[in-house]
């Protein structure tokens, strides 16, 4: 089953519910989700991290501009969009592709990082956020 297909079905559980909250988000990402394959864009897992990310970024405005009850909402929203991405990569796991990026590439200064980065992402394949691979790819380089 497709994640579009898993939404809609979760969508009509959330309906049935009464669940609000939910119906809304799930509204939204299944709208995001159709309007990406209409422009051809088959890649719905780059449609939920897009917003997923989205979500973060405004949690995180919406708590420095002091408004901790829309940011809770975002918070809210970004974790359900999260249940239906695959799980994220441990620490360890990304130090060894780092690793593995790096020697493939062969790179041994931090003025490498663009060499290692598309390497590192290519095998995260989006279980990652990029600004975490990029700092783990900079400590490795920093100690190489």
């Amino acid at each position: 089953m497709s994640v579009t297909e898993t939404i809609k079905s979760d969508l009509a559980i959330a309906m049935k519910a009464g669940d609000k909250e939910r119906v809304s988000t799930l509204r939204m990402v299944l709208s995001e989700l159709q309007k990406a394959a209409k422009e051809g864009s088959s890649d719905e897992l780059a449609v939920l991290r897009r917003e997923r990310k989205r979500r973060v970024e405004a949690e995180h405005a919406f708590r420095e501009g002091g408004r901790q009850d829309l940011a809770e909402g975002e918070a809210r929203e970004a974790e359900l969009i999260s249940a239906y991405l695959p799980a994220q990569l441990g620490d360890s796991e990304l130090r060894e592709i780092v690793a593995r990026a790096v020697a493939q590439t062969g790179a041994g200064s931090p003025s490498d990082l663009g060499k290692v980065m598309p390497v590192a992402m290519a095998e995260v394949a989006g279980r990652a956020d990029g600004k975490r691979v990029s700092q783990q790819v900079r400590e490795a380089l920093d100690s190489a």
